[in-house]
């Protein structure tokens, strides 16, 4: 065989691996399935999710009462320096001035530590949301993860009504929220049927 046939032997060859390839691979595209579920009514369905709302309810009704106090303390403050103020006269300007630069001074400081519970209450609160609501996800991930590779899934869209979620309508796919719902362990009237 001279090179020239060799040549063209080589680029058939070549060729027809490149069809069988592209053939192949969309072939295999073809039999990767889709699945899609509602992960947010599913999500708020789980008992460990509910349980961590109860938690975090009672955490910030606490740190509420703790900055209501404190506000109160505040009014009480201001209070007094109006009624201080009510009694100053020039007899007693010195002394009911230097009693009002004194309540002043408390009142700002209350501010400030008020100013502080606020931002500190607002990071307890994400801290333990961060710390109640991450293994409940996790958890869920894991699932819907076990449950696709059950099915052969390839893909699952979310079809929560959520604006960063890209999918809009579907036609085809397995519907694997009651598969994931049963594996977690939440019964179907708890739960409302998804939309379209």
């Amino acid at each position: 065989m001279n090179k020239l046939n060799l040549r063209r032997l080589e680029r058939s060859i070549i060729a027809s691996l490149s069809l069988l390839l592209v053939f192949g691979l969309q072939s295999v595209l073809a039999q990767q399935k889709i699945g899609h579920l509602d992960s947010e009514t599913i999500f708020s369905a789980m008992p460990e999710f509910k349980t961590a709302q109860t938690s975090l309810e009672a955490i910030n009704k606490t740190k509420m009462a703790e900055l209501e106090k404190m506000k109160t303390e505040i009014q009480t403050k201001y209070n007094q320096g109006v009624a201080k103020n009510k009694t100053l006269s020039e007899a007693n300007k010195d002394v009911v001035l230097k009693e009002l630069q004194v309540l002043n001074d408390e009142l700002e400081n209350l501010k400030k530590r008020l100013d502080a519970a606020y931002q500190k209450a607002q990071e307890d609160m994400a801290a333990k949301e961060a710390e109640l609501i991450a293994p409940v996800r996790t958890k869920f991930i894991n699932t819907i993860k076990a449950v696709a590779k059950e099915k052969g899934l390839a893909y699952v869209f979310d079809t929560a009504k959520d604006p960063n979620n890209n999918l809009i309508t579907w036609d085809d796919g397995v519907d694997i929220a009651s598969a994931v719902k049963d594996k977690l362990g939440i019964t179907t009237a708890a739960t409302a049927a998804p939309k379209k």
